[in-house]
């Protein structure tokens, strides 16, 4: 698997929920070539991006290449949720019907045989896991998914899962995506810990939150016209504090000591990660795609991690703050 990823999400139009944030099919194309070209081999996409036209966009332009590439994809929400249309019982969620009904959807907008990472997008609390893990592994055996992921997982979710899947002898979660980035740390708190323990892969989405770490947007200005949070003033307000905008300090002066970009250098941290797997990077036009890659040619100082890390360092809360305080002082008697 490449260092970098693929994010499909912004192919094609959408009247959804990314509505205003989408490439046209002609730039999302110039996108996916060049990413090709490149070396990226794993494409990320859901049968919601953009209400399936994504996952359509993604067979399409993966004929002729498939062997060269893997795809993923996501099944949970109903296609074009978030219309006035509402879905039915098993539009969506992760019964057994609604998963089988999702996959065959996808196999067919994808135009394969075999989907390589089929994950589902969100825990479903509704629905027994047993029932959920049952129906992922008979997709497994029918040969119409080779792996299973998934997404938005709570760290006891997750653990629960890998602990059913064992006890239920079904294949298992291989992977999990998840938020990260240097403004959004949460995730160190159990998941980080708990794919690491169990030998799970990490797919890391949203590693610019949201374009904030591009260095496109400044303290008190407000957000440049037709940027994704420009488009969602509300996710602009929540980065909008002092810690964030001197990281974003720290960043600009690390980046311009390596001749680099902002992005390259917010990357390039989640790269240094041991824990990553995979950097989902879904660049709306083929600039943002090169200054993402940008990433894969710089190698960071242990000076500008620990920089980094210390500008960017959450609260971490109860129980983390003690657990973490009480390790320091594992560590000092040890030394």
């Amino acid at each position: 698997m490449s260092a970098l990823s693929l994010g499909a999400m912004t192919f094609g139009a959408s009247q959804t929920n990314l509505k205003g944030v989408t490439s046209s099919e002609e730039e999302a194309r110039r996108v996916f070539d060049r990413a090709v070209e490149a070396g990226i081999n794993l494409v990320d996409t859901a049968n919601v991006y953009t209400e399936g036209r994504s996952e359509e966009l993604t067979g399409e332009w993966a004929a002729g290449k498939r062997d060269q590439l893997l795809i993923a994809t996501k099944c949970r929400f109903p296609i074009g949720f978030g219309m006035t249309h509402k879905p039915g019982p098993h539009d969506w969620g992760l019964s057994r019907k609604a998963i089988m009904t999702a996959c065959e959807g996808s196999l067919r907008r994808l135009k394969t045989d075999v989907i390589d990472l089929y994950q589902v997008h969100m825990q479903d609390r509704n629905v027994a896991i047993d029932e959920t893990l049952r129906a992922l592994d008979d997709l497994v055996t029918e040969g119409k998914v080779r792996y299973i992921g998934c997404a938005n997982y709570a760290g006891y979710s997750l653990v629960e899962s890998l602990w059913a899947a064992d006890r239920l002898q079904t294949h298992r979660y291989e992977s999990i995506q998840l938020q990260w980035s240097l403004v959004r740390r949460s995730a160190e708190r159990e998941l980080i810990p708990a794919a690491a323990a169990f030998g799970l892969g990490v797919l890391v989405w949203s590693p610019l939150a949201r374009g904030f770490l591009s260095g496109k947007y400044q303290r008190g200005r407000p957000a440049p016209a037709g940027s994704r949070l420009d488009v969602h003033q509300d996710d602009l307000r929540a980065f909008d504090d002092e810690k964030n905008w001197n990281l974003l300090d720290v960043v600009g002066r690390i980046a311009e000591q390596h001749e680099t970009t902002h992005s390259a250098v917010s990357l390039a941290w989640l790269l240094a990660r041991p824990q990553t797997s995979s950097i989902i990077v879904g660049a709306r036009t083929e600039a943002q795609l090169e200054d993402n890659l940008r990433a894969l040619s710089i190698k960071l100082t242990s000076a500008d991690l620990k920089e980094l890390d210390e500008a960017s360092r959450p609260d971490w809360d109860y129980p983390w703050d003690v657990l973490r305080n009480a390790e320091a002082g594992d560590a000092q008697l040890l030394t």
